[in-house]
């Protein structure tokens, strides 16, 4: 395009690759505290159809926490959706709230607070994506040889130090 003096111009191009449903897994829950434990046991066997067993542990803690935080913070149904595509494992929590979820600097007598860090120490990268029904919180995991272990990132918790129940 030839410079036009006072206006700009931007040309975007995209290529985008359609996925495979065997790599998608979509599940819609009630705003029920219930569904929690159905929501890792449902991850978790999914995760064994993809041969993913190893993620499993890491990513039943994400869903636990983007769940809960669904449930306690957004407006139901919750919809929980799984993507396994070229090395990478992303979970997908969906509500119908538009409140924008964020970092809380738990104190140590706190009793909630801790699930957004989590889920960050848990993942490559995770964010919010907001449209104008509904906002989706989304957490990237890299399989293989970069995986997040879900116990190193629990030692940032000094796990030590919490008393025996």
């Amino acid at each position: 395009m030839a410079p036009v003096r006072g206006h700009d111009a931007v040309l975007l191009l995209a290529r985008t690759h359609a996925l495979r449903t065997e790599r998608l897994a979509v599940w819609t829950l009630p705003a029920d505290a219930s569904v929690v434990g159905t929501a890792r046991r449902l991850a978790e066997r999914q995760l064994a159809a993809w041969d993913l067993a190893d993620a499993a542990h890491t990513t039943e803690l994400i869903i636990s926490e983007l769940v809960t935080n669904a449930i306690r913070h957004g407006e139901g149904p919750i919809q929980l959706r799984l993507i396994h595509d070229r090395g990478r494992l992303l979970t997908e929590v969906t509500d119908t709230s538009s409140a924008s979820p964020h970092l809380r600097h738990a104190r140590d007598s706190d009793e909630g607070g801790r699930g957004l860090y989590i889920v960050m120490r848990l993942s490559l990268r995770w964010g919010v994506r907001h449209s104008r029904e509904d906002k989706t919180i989304w957490s990237e995991q890299e399989l293989g040889g970069g995986t997040v272990d879900a116990s190193a990132g629990l030692e940032a918790f000094d796990v030590d130090a919490v008393p025996a129940l």
